[in-house]
C-alpha cells in the first residue's frame, strides 16, 4: 500500500515561479514611471508603438530582476524577507534564472530598438547592465553606498520612456531621474532600519549595519532635504504646473516631517514600539513616488484638456 504522505521529491517550478523571478512588484514601478516619461514627452507616439515600447521596457526590468536573483541566491537564502524567492527556495535552478535573465535582456533591447529607436534601446541595455553588474555584483556587497549609487538603475526608466518618444534626453527627464535617485536611499534605509537583522545575517553592508542607526537616521533626513528642491523644480518645467506643484508641496512637507521624526528617534524608542515610525515612513515613501508620477500624468491630461 502506498503512503500518500511519503516524500515525493523536490517540487517542480510552475509558471508563477518563473514570473516571480522577474520581480513583478519592482517591475510595476519600472513600467509606471517609464509610461509616465513616455506619455508626457513633447513628441506624441503611436499608441501601439508606445504599448510595445513599455512592454519591452518591462521585459528589460524583469531581466534585471532574474539576473539579480541568480547572483544573490546565497544571501537571499539567509534573509527572511527573500528566503521564499524561487531560487533560494529550490524551486528554480540558478542556471534557469541566469538563462532567463540573459534571454530577456537580449530580446527586450532588440525589440525596443525596432519598436522605438536605438538610443532608447541602448539606454535600456545600459540600465540592465548597471543593475545586474554595477549594483548587484559589485556595489551591493562591497560598500554602504550600494543603494545610493545603485539606485540609479531604478531611476533610469522614466528617462528611457522619454527617450522612446523623443530619441534623446531633456531637463524634464533628468529631473524625473533625480526624483527617483534621491528618493531611493531614504526609502531603502528606512526599510533597513527595521530589517537590520536580515542585512546583518546576510553580510550586506547597508548603512545601519556599517555605521549604525543614528548615522542612518541623519542620512535619511538629509536626503529628504536634498530631494525636495528637485521634486519642486520639476513642477516649473514644461511637464509641470499647478496640479503637480500642489501635490508635490504636500508630499514633500509630509516626507520632511517623517524624516524629522526618524531623526529624533532613539534605538530604545524604536524597539519599544516595534519601529512604528520607521515603518510608517517607509509606507509614506511608496505613496510619495507613486503620487508624484501620477500628478505628472494628471497635469499632462489637464494641460491637454
Amino acid at each position: 500500500m502506498t503512503d500518500i504522505n511519503a516524500y515525493q521529491g523536490p517540487a517542480e517550478a510552475g509558471f508563477g515561479d518563473y514570473v516571480a523571478l522577474l520581480k513583478p512588484r519592482v517591475m510595476s514601478l519600472v513600467v509606471f514611471t517609464a509610461f509616465v516619461g513616455l506619455w508626457i514627452a513633447p513628441v506624441p507616439m503611436n499608441p501601439f508603438v508606445a504599448f510595445c515600447s513599455i512592454l519591452f521596457i518591462a521585459l528589460g526590468g524583469g531581466a534585471s530582476g532574474a539576473l539579480n536573483m541568480w547572483y544573490d541566491a546565497d544571501i537571499d537564502a539567509v534573509m527572511k524577507r527573500t528566503a521564499g524567492r524561487p531560487v533560494p527556495s529550490g524551486l528554480v535552478p540558478k542556471g534557469d534564472a541566469l538563462a532567463l535573465g540573459i534571454a530577456l535582456s537580449g530580446l527586450s533591447v532588440m525589440m525596443l530598438g525596432l519598436a522605438a529607436n536605438w538610443f532608447a534601446a541602448g539606454f535600456l541595455a545600459f540600465t540592465i547592465f548597471f543593475y545586474a553588474v554595477v549594483y548587484t555584483i559589485w556595489l551591493k556587497r562591497s560598500t554602504p553606498q550600494n543603494i545610493v549609487i545603485g539606485g540609479a538603475a531604478g531611476a533610469f526608466p522614466p528617462m528611457i520612456g522619454w527617450a522612446c518618444a523623443t530619441g534623446g534626453i531633456g531637463i524634464e527627464s533628468l529631473l524625473m531621474f533625480a526624483l527617483i535617485f534621491f528618493w531611493t536611499p531614504p526609502h531603502f534605509w528606512a526599510l533597513a532600519l527595521f530589517m537590520n537583522n536580515d542585512y546583518t545575517n546576510a553580510g550586506v553592508p547597508m548603512l545601519p549595519v556599517t555605521h549604525g542607526r543614528k548615522v542612518t537616521r541623519r542620512h535619511i533626513f538629509g536626503y529628504t532635504l536634498v530631494l525636495t528642491p528637485f521634486a519642486i523644480w520639476l513642477g516649473f518645467t514644461s511637464v509641470g504646473g499647478g496640479v503637480y506643484l500642489a501635490v508635490s508641496a504636500v508630499l514633500n512637507a509630509l516626507f520632511i516631517a517623517g524624516g524629522w521624526q526618524i531623526l529624533r528617534r532613539s534605538d530604545e524608542q524604536s524597539r519599544a514600539d516595534n519601529h512604528k515610525v520607521e515603518k510608517r515612513y517607509f509606507r509614506l515613501s511608496l505613496y510619495y513616488l507613486f503620487l508624484h508620477f501620477l500628478a505628472l500624468l494628471v497635469q499632462h491630461w489637464v494641460g491637454a484638456w
